[in-house]
């Protein structure tokens, strides 16, 4: 089985969890947009609403008043949906089509009594009408406005403010929600980049902390015992190299955290890397009973990158395999023309095929194939991995091995010029 990818540069995608929440908080603040708009829409309308109306009467009792005050002795000149009714001492006419009781008789009388002119609305067999009833001299002019057009326009007017009102308030829901995306969308990114410097910190931290706990107890040993000098001080020494390896990690994780920095780059032998790290596991290895072997040829093995990085997704691999391996660790480095490629294999359990999509994805896990039913387990340190290699352009492979076990292979690009072209030969052993 093999399985082969490159991993996306910088990815920071959501958790489940964190989706949900950005979906909540999205539907929240488009509710709440909704809601705002929908009390400025209905203030708006009602606004509009009160004016259109106030207008609208007063363009009526206007039209009324200048309609009864030109009538004279003719009513039939009326506006359109307008009737004239005029009593005087020649008795009372009206305009034709006047319907049946829509004059109002008693403000005709009460006008031509006392002489005051007065407005009202009232309805006739389920017709509205407005009557506006004047006297002049010793004539009573009365105008009569069927308002059933009025009515209807003022009903439309209506459904279209609620029409766009309701639009409206749709449209500002989604725009809610859309903007409450792109707002929190920084947010949730921040808490993604907290958990994931997190979870990295506390994974890359492990193997320099175990190697330098390992040193430690070596030191101390060997100044308990009180002879052997020199291999105290090789201790020692290898301390403080694994505490500056320490250090250098942490500001290598720090660079990975922030999306805008850029680590520096320069060339790199790997086949000098690759035997530093397996050097540095030995001890380690060395207490499960696992021998770590480095191998390659003496012709350099240079790519360009940043050491640090590349130390720490070696050190992920080769981490990762002492911890599944049975008695066995090779690292073999090699190179043609054009690229690099160092490969960990160990002689644990077998991948699982059905892992292959998931293999770099963090906190994963294969079944165990060894007797005692071990699973090889991935947690974040491949997924890491694979981010380093990504950010070096190159590719990451993980493939069963004939015999059994895992072989993990990290490809990267040779720059074009430089030292160490010449492929080299991989059958030269080096222990370590």
């Amino acid at each position: 089985m093999t399985t082969s990818g490159r991993v996306r540069l910088g990815d920071r995608r959501l958790t489940s969890a964190e989706s949900a929440m950005l979906r909540r908080t999205a539907v929240r603040l488009g509710i709440q947009a909704g809601l705002i708009v929908a009390a400025i829409v209905t203030v708006l309308v009602g606004v509009t609403l009160a004016v259109v109306l106030h207008a609208e009467a007063a363009d009526t009792r206007s039209m009324l008043a200048a309609a009864v005050s030109r009538a004279d002795n003719d009513v039939a000149d009326a506006p359109a949906n307008v009737w004239l009714v005029r009593r005087g001492p020649d008795g009372q006419r009206s305009t034709d089509g006047l319907p049946t009781g829509a004059a109002d008789q008693r403000a005709l009388a009460r006008t031509a009594r006392t002489g005051v002119a007065e407005t009202h609305e009232r309805e006739v067999n389920g017709a509205d009408y407005q009557v506006f009833t004047m006297r002049r001299g010793d004539t009573t002019v009365q105008g009569v406005l069927d308002l059933g057009p009025v009515h209807a326009d003022r009903r439309h007017l209506l459904y279209s403010l609620l029409l766009v009102g309701g639009l409206g308030l749709v449209l500002a829901a989604g725009a809610g929600a859309m903007l409450g995306v792109r707002a929190v969308q920084p947010l949730a990114n921040a808490l993604s980049l907290q958990r994931r410097f997190v979870a990295d910190a506390s994974h890359e931290l492990r193997t320099p902390l175990t190697l330098l706990t390992t040193r430690a107890q070596l030191l101390r040993r060997h100044l308990q015992r009180g002879h052997d000098h020199q291999a105290a001080l090789a201790d020692a020494e290898s301390l403080v190299h694994d505490s500056d390896n320490l250090a250098a990690v942490l500001e290598d994780l720090l660079l990975a955290a922030d999306p805008h920095a850029e680590a520096a780059t320069e060339e790199i032998d790997l086949r000098v890397l690759a035997g530093g790290v397996a050097a540095a596991s030995a001890a380690v290895a060395g207490a499960r009973g696992v021998t770590v072997r480095a191998e390659g040829g003496d012709a350099p093995v240079v790519v360009r990158g940043a050491p640090v990085a590349l130390r720490r997704a070696l050190t992920a691999v080769l981490d990762n395999a002492v911890r599944h391996a049975e008695q066995t660790v090779t690292v073999t480095v090699h190179a043609d023309d054009r690229q690099a490629v160092v490969e960990v294999a160990d002689d644990g359990p077998g991948l699982d095929p059905g892992m292959a999509p998931r293999l770099f994805d963090r906190f994963s896990s294969a079944g165990g194939s060894t007797p005692d039913g071990r699973q090889r387990r991935f947690g974040i340190g491949l997924a890491l991995v694979g981010e380093i290699v990504a950010r070096h352009h190159g590719e990451v492979e993980a493939l069963a091995a004939p015999g059994g076990g895992a072989v993990f292979r990290l490809t990267f690009p040779r720059p074009s010029t430089g030292t160490g072209a010449a492929p080299t030969d991989p059958a030269d052993p080096v222990e370590s």
